[in-house]
């Protein structure tokens, strides 16, 4: 069974940094692109990064831009997203999504957000000021 776990979440001051990990188990993570996704409650899910299965090309949403990097190891089967200068508009809960098809990362965290194909049970970040 295909499974997508995220880890990492935390309390941090503002102008920190964490960084989330993010586990897909039962499967081969060469085979999917792959993003990273936040939702505050009463809001849209809002896509954060997206990255295509090999990293060439890669989509960051305004509010990530310049501040957070999404990377993966594919034989590790990890993803990771690096936030940096964090702020209390970043407080959220992180959810990690893997498809295997292959979708740009630009509308994948856009777009295609309620299609997606697996979903982790998302991480809390908390950025307090």
């Amino acid at each position: 069974q295909v499974q997508v776990v995220e880890s990492g979440g935390g309390l941090v001051q503002s102008g920190g940094s964490l960084r989330l990990s993010c586990t897909l188990s039962g499967a081969s993570l060469a085979d999917y692109v792959i993003g990273w996704f936040r939702q505050v409650s009463g809001k849209e899910r809002e896509g954060v990064a997206c990255s295509s299965s090999t990293s060439s090309t890669k989509y960051y949403g305004d509010s990530a831009k310049g501040r957070f990097t999404i990377s993966r190891d594919n034989v590790k089967n990890m993803v990771y997203l690096q936030m940096n200068n964090l702020e209390p508009e970043d407080t959220a809960v992180y959810y990690c999504a893997a498809d295997r098809k292959t979708y740009s990362p630009q509308p994948m965290c856009s777009i295609y957000i309620p299609y997606l194909e697996r979903w982790g049970q998302g991480t809390l970040v908390t950025v307090s000021s």
